[in-house]
């Protein structure tokens, strides 16, 4: 997957352009660059799955942005795998559960699974920069985190987006960014 610098706009109907607050008539679309830096600080995402009837399933879970894509593994006979493999349409949040400050991000793509070796192997690396003795150490919750991947133990997933948002909170000044690519 290659990077891809996507359509930004602000979404006035949702910011605090339209509720005038001092500071509200400067607010502008944040731009993807501080949404990636967000993507690669954040250490817990919650994705939205889809049911075979219709229920939706939403679970926290680790994941690593790399180039251009959000990564995460789950196990092939957890809910979200049998989800995904009857309909790979899903969403990835994070954010800061704050009113006062942070920037909340979903990412809506279509989860592909990754079985390319090498590839597998560039995502562990991601994942290790992003989450250290997490995954790295023995004594880490995630540890062998690479080897079960790697043993087709847990499988891969990158879900590139195909639209995402943006929710941006500052003070009492909101903004709603949706970034198309």
């Amino acid at each position: 997957m290659t990077p891809e610098q996507p359509r930004t706009e602000l979404d006035a109907r949702y910011s605090s352009a339209l509720n005038p607050r001092p500071g509200a008539q400067d607010v502008t679309a944040t731009d993807w660059d501080e949404a990636e830096r967000e993507l690669r600080a954040a250490e817990v995402f919650w994705i939205t799955t889809v049911r075979p009837d219709g229920r939706l399933h939403v679970t926290p879970l680790i994941a690593a942005w790399h180039q251009g894509a959000l990564y995460f593994s789950t196990g092939p006979g957890e809910q979200k795998a049998k989800n995904l493999a009857g309909n790979p349409h899903c969403a990835l949040t994070t954010g800061r559960n704050s009113l006062s400050e942070g920037l909340d991000i979903v990412i809506e793509g279509t989860a592909e699974r990754v079985t390319d070796p090498a590839r597998q192997d560039e995502v562990i690396a991601a994942f290790e920069a992003q989450y250290g003795d997490h995954v790295t150490s023995p004594e880490g919750p995630f540890h062998g985190f690479g080897d079960s991947i790697r043993k087709g133990n847990d499988l891969l997933f990158a879900v590139a987006p195909g639209t995402a948002y943006g929710f941006g909170h500052d003070g009492q000044v909101f903004s709603q960014t949706r970034y198309t690519f």
